[in-house]
C-alpha cells in the first residue's frame, strides 16, 4: 500500500510540480534590462560651443537729417526789400577806431561769400558805420576803411569788383541808438546791402 502511495505521489509531483514552476512563472514576467545610456557627447571644441543666437530681423538704417540747404527760389521770388529785411548776409563789426576784419569778421566774409557765389547776379554796396563818438568829417573817413576793407577782402576771395559798391555813413545811421559801450560796439560794422538781383 504504501508502495502504490509513493508512486502516485511521486507521479502527481512529476506531473504537477512544472505546472506549479509554470504558472508561477507566468505570474511574474522575467526582469528587462533597461536601455544602456546615450554615449556622451563629443569633447572637441565644436561641441562645446554653444549655438548662435538667433538672428535678429534686419530693419532699416533711420534716415538722417540732410544739412539745410538754401532753397534758390526762397529769394529769388523776394522784392530787394524784403531781401534786405532779412537779409542773409551778415555785418561784421570793428574794434574801436580800427579799420582792420578780426578773425570772426573773416568767417563771416567767408560765408557772405558763399552766398554771393550762390547768387551770382547780386549786386551789393557795403555801408561803413562808425559809432558816436569822434567829428562827423573823421568818421565819415573810418566808415569808408571800413567799407573799403570788406571790399577788398570779397575780392580776394573771389567775388568780382563789379558786384561790390561801397558807401560810408559815419556815425549818421547807427544801428543801435543807445549811449553806451554794447551801442558802441554794434555801431562799428560793415553791413551789406543787397542793390540789384
Amino acid at each position: 500500500m504504501r508502495s502504490i502511495r509513493s508512486t502516485v505521489v511521486t507521479r502527481f509531483l512529476g506531473v504537477a510540480l512544472p505546472g506549479i514552476v509554470l504558472v508561477a512563472c507566468s505570474r511574474n514576467p522575467p526582469p528587462v534590462e533597461p536601455d544602456p545610456p546615450p554615449p556622451p557627447p563629443p569633447t572637441d571644441q565644436a561641441a562645446l560651443t554653444p549655438p548662435p543666437p538667433p538672428a535678429r530681423p534686419q530693419t532699416a538704417p533711420t534716415p538722417q537729417t540732410p544739412p539745410a540747404i538754401v532753397d534758390e527760389d526762397e529769394f529769388a521770388s523776394r522784392s530787394l526789400e524784403a531781401l534786405n529785411r532779412e537779409s542773409p548776409l551778415q555785418p561784421i563789426f570793428f574794434e574801436y577806431d580800427q579799420s582792420q576784419i578780426s578773425a570772426q569778421g573773416r568767417s563771416v566774409l567767408q560765408a557772405n561769400a558763399a552766398i554771393l557765389r550762390q547768387y551770382p547776379t547780386w549786386v551789393i554796396t557795403i555801408e561803413g558805420h562808425c559809432d558816436e563818438r569822434g567829428s562827423p568829417e573823421y568818421n565819415l573817413s573810418l566808415g569808408e576803411r571800413r567799407a573799403l576793407t570788406a571790399q577788398e577782402y570779397l575780392i580776394g576771395v573771389g567775388i568780382r569788383a563789379d558786384r561790390i559798391n561801397t558807401v560810408s555813413y559815419g556815425k549818421e545811421f547807427p544801428f543801435d541808438p543807445g549811449n553806451n559801450p554794447e551801442a558802441w560796439e554794434r555801431n562799428r560794422r560793415a553791413h551789406f546791402v543787397i542793390t540789384n538781383r
